[in-house]
């Protein structure tokens, strides 16, 4: 009857743990300044670790060129270089492809510094996972970080060939892996956090399970990872080996799945590689990364992530879990009610927000449209949801800031695939490939200040906050500007054609102090960060906007004027006095109850309650 007993009450804790772990959201992540690395391309601090030809086998485009070198930093984007042209090759997206700047893991720990002043706590990477190409989405282990992102890419090459990949007591650590552990522990050293990508759905066409496949067929002990289509016929010439890539894709060969998400074989392997990351070497989480972002977490079955998710939570219960989803909110809802994911990389708002400060004519809203639109997404999930939401514009897969503002009109953003192609230049000739102007980083200026002020965790994509632009996918993956590298103008186009005027390509410090002076704005209130919602301005037909948050005594007031035009207003308060929390800390009095403000166009005001 003890024995009995004792297992009952067994049995209820771990259902009430699992319950605790569903349900439970880091409450670090509603303070997070997040910062988004694309790591090829955000700092070389290795020479000695560059890519060569033979590293990018197996990526696309699957054929090797005869000319390859490591491109050099500060070039100009869509100028072919020497071997470039000796290849003969048209098609530009196969030379921006083949491209590697050398990139890696000690050139974001040289450059950890730089984002701590930038007023930045949390990292989100890209794929640093070994893989051939320059994004990594298509892995060949979930185990091994790069070896091109390490220090001896030959030596990790050879301990990872002694492993047995299903047995994680055979596993290394690879130089490039406690490369990874060190970024770890400087990043948490700076007070900050950070989150690796996980690509969970499909894996590479080189990676250590489909190799096998590919070489053994049937005979592979990796056969059932797979949703294969027919076995080659050894007895044919021909190669009837077919299988299901991700969207038709063959260079990334999905999982199979059943009835609970991904089979067990792959299971097995993800969950060890989950508990490796978070918990190195078994001395606990504090040494492991802080988190996960999964990629194309729509694609998998919600029965798998709802296991993964109390591994994750069971190992740390504060990891912050975000997914990539780009749906509809019904469609996102199931998700993000708890017992999957902590939250989403916040396109919804993104695709709001764009049409509110951004879009001209038919695309356009109102400003009370907006709220509506706001307000539905706000009141859409969990009310922790909307705190934890990584609110981002920029990232690998959109065209950058800059360059939606410069093109402005030619779609919406919100229809995800129409626009996904009209912002790529090999879909759009019309696409505008220079720097925005002035005025048009007055409108990327109002969109930080409704990032930094607004419900949710502001994302930064690499290189946005200094003006760099580029469009979609590969455009938006440029080298990352810094001071110390010369940088060519841009002149050529896409075409190969010249610009009627060279582009001149620098950082823009300008623009870096003002995300500064507003990220240190909402880090020095945490009415923005933890506060409630209220709007306390819309009018139409001055395209007006404005809200306050609050959280105890604290009350900020965040003021938009979104028109062409300047235009006054007038916003009833029983407040006895508001101050600007910009740096003229202009003060502003009630009058009869009122206050009245004058805005110029394109304007905005921040301004705190004085108690």
């Amino acid at each position: 009857m003890r024995a009995k007993t004792a297992i009952t009450l067994v049995s209820i804790l771990f259902l009430f743990n699992s319950l605790s772990m569903k349900s439970q959201s880091p409450h670090w992540a509603k303070e997070a300044i997040w910062y988004q690395i694309f790591p090829e391309r955000f700092r070389n601090g290795d020479l000695s670790n560059d890519p060569q030809l033979k590293d990018l086998a197996y990526a696309d485009p699957q054929e090797l060129p005869a000319y390859w070198q490591v491109h050099p930093w500060g070039s100009d984007w869509y100028k072919l270089q020497e071997w470039e042209l000796k290849n003969g090759e048209p098609e530009l997206w196969k030379h921006l492809l083949r491209r590697r700047y050398g990139g890696d893991l000690q050139g974001i720990i040289d450059k950890l510094d730089y984002l701590q002043e930038l007023g930045i706590t949390a990292i989100y990477l890209n794929p640093v996972f070994q893989s051939p190409s320059l994004h990594k989405y298509d892995g060949e282990s979930y185990h091994h970080v790069d070896p091109n992102f390490g220090p001896d890419p030959e030596g990790d090459r050879h301990l990872i060939q002694q492993e047995n990949p299903l047995d994680p007591s055979t596993w290394q650590w690879t130089s490039a892996d406690l490369l990874a552990l060190k970024l770890i522990e400087e990043v948490h050293n700076r007070g900050m956090r950070i989150i690796f990508d996980g690509v969970f759905n499909h894996m590479g066409h080189n990676s250590f399970a489909f190799a096998d496949v590919r070489e053994k067929q049937e005979k592979s002990l990796y056969k059932d990872w797979f949703t294969i289509k027919s076995w080659d016929d050894p007895t044919t010439e021909e190669n009837e080996f077919d299988y299901e890539g991700w969207f038709g894709v063959k260079s990334l060969p999905e999982f199979k799945e059943d009835e609970n998400g991904i089979v067990p074989g792959p299971r097995q392997y993800i969950f060890a590689a989950t508990q490796r990351w978070m918990n190195p070497m078994n001395k606990g989480p504090q040494y492991g990364i802080d988190g996960w972002r999964l990629d194309v977490a729509f694609c998998v079955k919600h029965a798998f992530w709802k296991e993964w998710r109390l591994l994750v939570k069971s190992l740390n219960p504060e990891a912050y879990i975000t997914a990539e989803l780009v749906s509809p909110l019904e469609e996102t809802l199931p998700y993000l009610s708890g017992d999957e994911f902590d939250a989403e990389m916040n396109y919804n708002w993104s695709f709001t927000c764009t049409e509110f400060f951004f879009n001209p004519g038919k695309y356009r809203s109102t400003a009370s449209e907006f709220e509506a639109e706001l307000a539905r997404m706000r009141h859409a999930f969990p009310p922790d949801v909307a705190y934890l939401n990584q609110n981002l514009f920029g990232s690998h897969d959109v065209n950058r800031l800059a360059s939606h503002i410069v093109n402005r009109g030619i779609g919406n953003f919100r229809d995800w695939g129409t626009y996904f192609n009209l912002s790529k230049v090999s879909e759009n000739p019309n696409y505008k490939v220079g720097p925005a102007n002035g005025a048009e980083k007055e409108l990327q200026k109002l969109f930080i200040v409704m990032q930094m002020c607004y419900v949710g965790a502001p994302m930064i994509y690499y290189g946005d906050e200094v003006g760099m632009w580029g469009a979609n996918d590969p455009d938006d993956r440029k080298p990352m500007l810094w001071d110390d590298i010369a940088y060519e103008d841009e002149v050529y186009l896409p075409n190969q054609t010249k610009r009627a005027q060279p582009d001149p390509v620098a950082a823009d410090w300008d623009l870096w102090n003002f995300y500064r002076e507003m990220i240190a704005i909402r880090k020095s209130h945490l009415a923005l960060s933890l506060g409630d919602y209220a709007t306390i301005l819309v009018d139409d037909d001055k395209e007006l906007f404005g809200f306050r948050r609050k959280y105890g005594a604290e009350e900020i007031w965040v003021i938009f004027n979104n028109s062409d035009k300047a235009h006054s207003t007038r916003i009833p308060s029983s407040a006895a006095k508001l101050i600007s929390l910009r740096a003229d800390a202009q003060e502003y009095s009630s009058q009869q109850g009122n206050y009245v403000f004058n805005l110029k166009a394109k304007s905005f005001l921040l301004l705190k309650v004085a108690n």
